[in-house]
């Protein structure tokens, strides 16, 4: 579930930044640059959140 939830916030994260971005620039708003770009993005987001560690840090006091 954590995966499906990723990639569908991924896709509409992603095509709302495509969306302003074409918005600013003048261009025309094509819906598949944002879809195509919602895998590579989820993946990445999944690989940062493999990389950190979820345990606390333990402090140490000098």
């Amino acid at each position: 579930m954590h995966y499906i939830m990723t990639v569908i916030w991924s896709f509409i994260l992603v095509t709302m930044l495509n969306y302003v971005v074409s918005s600013v620039n003048g261009v025309d708003f094509n819906f598949y640059h944002g879809l195509y770009m919602t895998i590579p993005a989820a993946i990445i987001i999944i690989l940062i959140t493999k990389v950190i560690p979820d345990e606390p840090v333990a402090a140490e006091h000098h």
